[in-house]
């Protein structure tokens, strides 16, 4: 009996060997595409829950060396796990429910700034007139014209009397569309809805992953044989690796960055200086978007103490020198010297994976990308495309 190839001799010819037609392969690749989009909150979903469950993974080993099986320390390291996130988020809300109090001031003041504003657009408005208009034109302006004289009948022709009809009431047929506001409200609950069904399914996916993660390494493992089999087992780890040097270096990035313009904020005495600092240094970590949306939250702040546009100013010169200090020094010490992706396929990942999951995309995109650079590096017949996406 014939027994089937390993699947490590399949992926290289699936990829190498050139299609049928043209039409084909274009037929696939909208296919994979086309599943990635329609399947975005599945795919979502498994992604977040492996890379949560590849940062994990040492401290379940952890409690495992420490005598206790391995269920039990994936349930106390998730427990952990929760246990912080709360705790994060309660400190978080805290901050918040201050903030919400002082919300009517905020108002007043976004009020005041736009009552500044279009006061300013009307002299701005004035003078332009003033300059561009002549003065003569502006103390007699054109007199309105004549409405049109109604002309006499003709002569020679008799009036008749014609009987008074009803008017004719065209049909007037409702549809019943929906109004915007059910329609936004209908868009938020449904993004919602989406947001709780994915957080929901994390922590047990991310448990069940790290329960199973023998069993699951050696279902993996059997899908190969004899040496390839070690390369399968390094592919594995390699994509482990990659992942939690990208999420740590991420986070040990932004907490520098969050003590940096946290202590910048408390020194010019800026409201919520630390809840404004955590989030424009982990905001400042988007790719490409990432220091406007640092900004903001400090712009925001200051609204209710600031007067002085030049403050402003020094907000976004500090908040720039920091992003740029980060994405230019620490970055490429942090996390780049781990993964080694080129920034052109970095790019286009982000466009391509941002456009698919939207804002979600942009953080997910670079880990999945440094998987696939890692998972050709190691398997025959693809190391040319770990080249091609390494730099």
């Amino acid at each position: 009996m014939n027994q089937p190839a390993p699947v490590s001799a399949l992926i290289p010819n699936l990829l190498t060997r050139k299609p049928s037609s043209p039409s084909l392969a274009i037929l696939a690749v909208a296919a994979c595409i086309a599943l990635l989009y329609y399947g975005r909150i599945f795919l979502i979903t498994m992604v977040i829950s492996t890379i949560i469950a590849f940062l994990l993974d040492p401290l379940v080993t952890l409690f495992v060396r420490l005598r206790l099986p391995r269920p039990l320390s994936s349930l106390v390291v998730c427990g952990i796990a929760l246990a912080l996130l709360y705790l994060v988020g309660m400190g978080a809300w805290s901050e918040l429910a201050g903030l919400v109090e002082d919300l009517p001031s905020y108002s007043g003041r976004i009020d005041a700034i736009a009552d500044a504003v279009a006061t300013r657009l009307d002299e701005v408005e004035k003078n332009t007139v003033q300059v561009l208009v002549p003065k003569r034109f502006r103390d007699n302006p054109a007199p309105p014209p004549a409405p049109n004289a109604l002309q006499p009948p003709a002569r020679g022709r008799r009036k008749t009397a014609l009987p008074d009809q009803p008017a004719t009431i065209p049909e007037v047929r409702i549809h019943q569309d929906p109004t915007p506001l059910l329609s936004f409200v209908y868009s938020y609950v449904r993004s919602i809805y989406d947001f709780i069904l994915l957080a929901s399914f994390v922590p047990f996916l991310v448990y069940f992953m790290l329960s199973w993660r023998d069993h699951l390494r050696r279902s993996f493992l059997y899908l190969f044989s004899g040496a390839d089999r070690q390369v399968a087992h390094k592919t594995w780890e390699s994509i482990a690796d990659a992942t939690r040097a990208y999420v740590i270096g991420n986070f040990i990035l932004g907490t520098i960055l969050a003590v940096a313009s946290a202590a910048f904020f408390a020194y010019i005495h800026m409201p919520y200086w630390l809840l404004v600092g955590v989030l424009s240094g982990f905001l400042s970590l988007i790719p490409y978007i990432g220091l406007p949306l640092a900004i903001l939250p400090a712009f925001a702040a200051g609204l209710t103490r600031y007067n002085n546009p030049a403050i402003y100013v020094l907000l976004a010169a500090v908040i720039t020198a920091i992003h740029m200090i980060a994405v230019n020094l620490l970055y490429p010490k942090v996390v780049g010297s781990r993964l080694h992706l080129n920034p052109l396929v970095v790019t286009v990942s982000l466009m391509f994976w941002g456009t698919l999951w939207g804002g979600i995309g942009l953080i997910l995109a670079v880990p999945i990308v440094a998987a696939v650079k890692a998972a050709c590096d190691h398997i025959n017949g693809l190391e040319a495309y770990g080249k091609f996406l390494g730099d």
